[in-house]
Parts: C-alpha cells; structure tokens; sequence
C-alpha cells in the first residue's frame, strides 16, 4: 500500500470574530497526500483552502483532529515540507543566492555546502548566472522561480505550492508550471509529493493526480476526482476538456440541502466579491452569438479572458440576482436576465435596484433603516458592527463595501467617501 506522506483525520479549525465568537473555517476535513502524488485543493471563497495548508505546513494548529506526516504529529513547521508563496515572500535587500540559501541557513547547513546546493538548484530552476541579481531586477516569472528554489534547495518531502502561479501571466504560469512538472515527472527533484491550492481549474487538470473540491463556509471535502491520464497533458484534448467540465460542473453544483430557488435570508450571507461592471459584461457576453443565452462555463471563462478566482463570484452574484441560472457546469441567461442585457442603461440600474431588495438582504436592511431614519442618513459602523458579530473585521468591512456599490448603482441608497455615511437619494447633503 501507497504510504502517507500527509494524512488529517477530522481536522477541524476556526478563528475569532470582533466580538469573540468563533467562526468555523474547517470542519471533519479528512484528508491523504500519498507518496508520488500531486494533489490540488480547489474551492471557493471561505473554503478554508490556505488555512488547511497552513496547518499541513505547521504554522497555524488545528484545532480539533489529527494532522500528521509520515505519522508524527505536525505540532510546528517540519524540514520535510517547504511551501511556495503567491506573493513570491523574498527580502529585497538579499541577492537571489542568498534568499534561496535561507532555508539551508536556518537548517545549519555550513556555507560552502548552502552555496553549493543553491548554484545546483538556481542551474536545474533556470536561473544560472542570476545569484548575484536583487528580486528587483527580476521579472516576476523569476522572482517566482527563486521562491521555488528557496523551497525545493531544502529536498523537502512535501512541496506545498499556494496559489503559486496565480500573480504571473499566462504564458509565464504555463512554461513555470510545465517546468515544474518536468522535474517531478523526471525525478530530478527528491520531493515526494506535491500539494496545490489553485483557484484555476485547468491549472489543477493539468498538474494533478487528484482534485480535492472544498465547500464553503465551513470548509468540508465536497468531492474529489482521481485523474489518471499521463503528463504531459495537451489542453486540448477531449478527456482533459471532458474533465474540466466535469470540475466546473461539481464547482458550481449546490449543496444537496438547497434548492436551486434558496435565497440568502439573513444580512451576514457573504455577498460574492465582484462588481457591477464584470456582472454586466458577462451577462452582455452571454447574450450575444454564439452562446444566445446559454454556455458552456469553461468555454466563457475563456472568452470572457478572466480567471476563475474572478468569474466563480461573478457567476454566483448573477445566480444569487436571478440574471443567470448556473447548473452542472452550464450558465443561462433567465427571462429577466434576458431582459437586463437588451436594455437601456435606466432600465437596467431600476432591474438591479428591484433585484437587489428582492434578494440581499444586507441592501435591503441598508434601504429600509435609510427609510426609517428622519433624516434619510446613516453612518456605516452600525453595519459594519452588524456584520463583524458573526465576520472577521477585514471581511465584514469588505462585504459593506460591495453591497454599498451594488446599492449605489441600483439608486437604492448614496455613499459619501469622506464621511462614511449612507443616505436614501435625493435627501441632500450626508454631513450632520
């Protein structure tokens, strides 16, 4: 039998909110990284994606359950796993050998085998010749393949890899993410197995041996899909199309328990974090030819030339406003979604506006205290206070920033930057 690099029993995790109360991010996750294997995690927002690699990296604790490597304990970071960043993590004022020779400093490597080790990786990850260079003086597709060498000089076990593509373009994240596989698939790295958190569903087909699906809000394993087609893989090929589709279909599948008419019915429902112009240009995209109201996810996500971190919320706010209904990896337009795109700019802020009442209920409680109020104006910390009883303070904040654009742009309410205020439009200036 396959041994476990990395197994997690009924791992639960939650955090605090402003008033104290947990929050729970995970919960009974069960989870194996099995030697040789690539696995990605992909969910959505609130899945908990990074906190799970966080706690396999030993930098945040679980809270409940067991987390091991080779079943020992994870009770703090390990030599056996290193993890890459998707903000690259360099120290600017370290030369590119120097930051990729951290990790064996820490571990008491003497200094003539760090600088052996890290010419040996700088010369196998593509950047011989650049030691002597600061991360400045770096593209950002190599500033990503030092942090790849700062991670993989150590010859850890385990690589974990987050979002570690995701900042570069995407001629740059394929030819990295290629090399990366080159190296595994040839053995010419010691690692073991490699564990990926992605927002990019093609990314995931492409390198994983298995797709572990996360739902949100708590973080749960949904699904998982074991791939067994060789690397490497041509994107194109119709078993790789047909299992992109299929990720896609189980991304955007509803929980068992909620029906395709559920709606939100309390203010803290997390209002999915896109804007009005992106909900408009999908809905615009989606009407015309060649997909007259109907599409396949993959193939808009690639016309429309957005990643999926963007679209998957983009999608759900379109769902949650009754302009789209999205299904097993398909999206269609509904009558009222229909209307939207074919009319005028007045007629569609009065449409967003009604939906917007009809179906989030943080706007509408903004709307209604407004009304209530003598003089039509409110601060906004009451809301944000609202919202903080049961979402970190970042969160809550975030999520009264989006339903104040939406309501702005359905003409429910006004917002004054400078003051903070709130106010029904048309009742003058929001200054006491």
């Amino acid at each position: 039998m396959t041994d476990k690099l990395i197994e997690l029993q009924a791992v639960q995790k939650a955090f605090r909110s402003a008033d104290g109360a947990p929050r729970t991010v995970l919960e009974g996750v069960d989870f194996t990284l099995a030697d040789g294997e690539i696995v990605a995690l992909l969910g959505k927002s609130g899945s908990g994606k990074s906190t799970l690699l966080r706690i396999v990296a030993g930098l945040v604790p679980a809270d409940a359950g067991k987390v091991e490597y080779r079943g020992r304990p994870i009770r703090g970071p390990l030599s056996g796993v290193a993890m890459v960043f998707q903000s690259f993590a360099l120290f600017p004022w370290l030369t590119v050998q120097q930051n990729v020779e951290l990790g064996l400093e820490a571990q008491g490597v003497p200094p003539a085998v760090r600088r052996e080790r890290a010419d040996a990786m700088l010369d196998l990850i593509g950047l011989s010749g650049f030691g002597s260079a600061l991360p400045r003086e770096l593209s950002g597709g190599m500033r990503q393949r030092v942090g790849i060498a700062r991670a993989l000089v150590t010859h850890p076990d385990v690589l974990l890899m987050d979002e570690a593509f995701s900042a570069l373009d995407v001629l740059t994240g394929e030819t990295l993410r290629g090399d990366i596989l080159d190296l595994w698939d040839g053995q010419r790295i010691p690692t073991r197995g490699i564990l990926i958190v992605s927002h990019n569903i093609e990314e995931a087909v492409m390198m994983a041996d298995r797709i572990v699906i996360l739902s949100s809000d708590p973080g749960r394993v949904r699904h998982e899909i074991r791939i067994d087609l060789p690397r490497p893989r041509n994107a194109d090929a119709p078993e790789v199309r047909a299992l992109v589709d299929e990720v896609y279909g189980l991304m955007t599948m509803r929980p068992a328990a909620a029906p395709a008419t559920a709606r939100p019915a309390t203010i803290d429902y997390r209002v999915p974090d896109t804007d009005v112009g992106r909900m408009e240009s999908v809905l615009d995209l989606l009407a015309g030819a060649p997909y007259d109201g109907r599409a396949d996810l993959p193939q808009l996500s690639e016309d429309a030339e957005l990643p999926d971190e963007e679209l998957f919320p983009t999608y759900e706010a379109l769902n949650l406003l009754g302009l789209a209904h999205v299904e097993r990896g398909d999206i269609a337009l509904t009558g009222l979604g229909l209307r939207y795109a074919q009319a005028g700019q007045a007629l569609r802020q009065a449409l967003f506006g009604q939906q917007l009442l009809k179906n989030v209920p943080l706007a509408a409680r903004i709307r209604r205290q407004l009304e209530d109020e003598p003089g039509g104006a409110l601060p906004e910390d009451p809301f944000i206070d609202l919202l903080e009883d049961t979402l970190e303070a970042d969160q809550a904040k975030r999520m009264l920033e989006v339903a104040i654009e939406w309501g702005r742009y359905g003409e429910l309410y006004e917002y004054d930057y400078h003051t903070g205020r709130l106010k029904l439009p048309g009742t003058g200036n929001t200054k006491e």
